[in-house]
């Protein structure tokens, strides 16, 4: 079996192995990014300089980032002279191929959430806030809950007005216990509350909600550091968990901030929020190959359980559903 129909035969099996959440989540990347790609490979039918260039101008728009952008185009660059292709058409797989190795990076790295039966795990959630901390807190609640676990809430955030009630009425509507003190008040005293409290319903798992200001890093350093210190204090090999939720919707913005949460906590792991509601998905390779961080939570709906965690291979394939069953129907036809 020939390198194309081999690459091509996997593509298809992964493809339909892609679930209804991945592919209707992620339609409006998959419009912008693989559309523009097929308009793309439709014009230049031959490889050459010029779509190349124009396949890294795509796939900059779609905040898939430029450092990113370049390894990724001179690496299929490579392979078109490797494989002597001269039709873009068959540039499709190859460039999925890529994009799930780029996301997978170091296999080695732990994509699952570090929950282990029989202990009290930790979770920190930082974040700046509109990025729907709060609602994945929920969610995530939710999703432990569905598994049999106990959960408690800690709402640690109580500087910003609401968050405290916010975090209430998603205790309420999981079913979940939610420690909270006044509006103010200090979030490492919350969160020592919130494990203690833990103990006593012996419950396996603390999700900690955080202040999200990050306009004096400073201070947010000061914070988070103090309630990591009390965390170990009480747990000594917690947090297991630092997980920063990032908003899909701002692109470029979300990078940056990945950057600078991870100067001020040991961050564990990312949750990519509102990635149904962009075209430009393409930031999730950004953040995975520019700061090795893993992508563990992409949000893909309003739902409860549209809380999905993260599949390389889903993520990539979903994209590429489209085109891999038009190929298909054109070879049934």
């Amino acid at each position: 079996m020939s390198f194309f129909k081999k690459l091509k035969e996997k593509i298809s099996n992964k493809t339909e192995e892609v679930t209804s959440k991945f592919k209707d989540g992620l339609s409006k990347t998959r419009d912008s990014l693989v559309g523009k790609v097929e308009q793309l490979v439709r014009q230049y039918k031959k490889v050459d300089e010029e779509f190349f260039e124009e396949l890294e101008e795509i796939l900059i728009a779609s905040d898939v980032g430029v450092a990113t952008v370049m390894e990724l185009v001179d690496d299929v660059r490579d392979e078109a002279k490797k494989h002597a292709i001269e039709n873009t058409a068959d540039l499709q797989p190859i460039l999925s191929e890529k994009l799930v190795g780029l996301l997978k990076n170091d296999e080695t790295q732990q994509t699952g959430l570090n929950v282990e039966d029989g202990r009290l795990n930790i979770i920190l959630f930082v974040g700046v806030n509109g990025v729907g901390k709060t609602t994945t807190i929920g969610k995530m609640a939710h999703m432990f809950k569905q598994q049999g676990k106990k959960v408690v809430l800690a709402a640690g955030d109580t500087f910003r007005a609401g968050a405290i009630e916010q975090l209430e009425v998603w205790g309420e509507r999981v079913g979940v216990d939610v420690i909270k003190h006044q509006a103010g008040s200090d979030p490492a005293a919350v969160i020592y509350d919130a494990i203690q409290s833990a103990r006593s319903r012996d419950a396996d798992i603390v999700l900690c909600d955080t202040a999200g200001r990050l306009q004096n890093k400073v201070n947010l350093m000061n914070e988070l550091n103090k309630v990591v210190r009390v965390i170990q204090r009480e747990v000594p090999d917690a947090p297991h968990e630092v997980l920063l939720v990032l908003d899909a919707t701002t692109g470029q913005n979300a990078l940056n901030q990945a950057r600078q949460f991870s100067e001020a906590a040991s961050v564990s792991g990312i949750v990519l929020t509102k990635l149904d509601g962009t075209a430009k998905g393409g930031i999730v390779i950004a953040i995975r190959n520019e700061l090795n961080i893993p992508v563990k939570y992409v949000g893909l709906g309003e739902k409860m359980d549209d809380l999905q965690p993260f599949d390389a291979e889903q993520f990539v394939h979903a994209l590429f559903a489209d085109v891999m069953e038009e190929e298909q129907e054109e070879k049934n036809a």
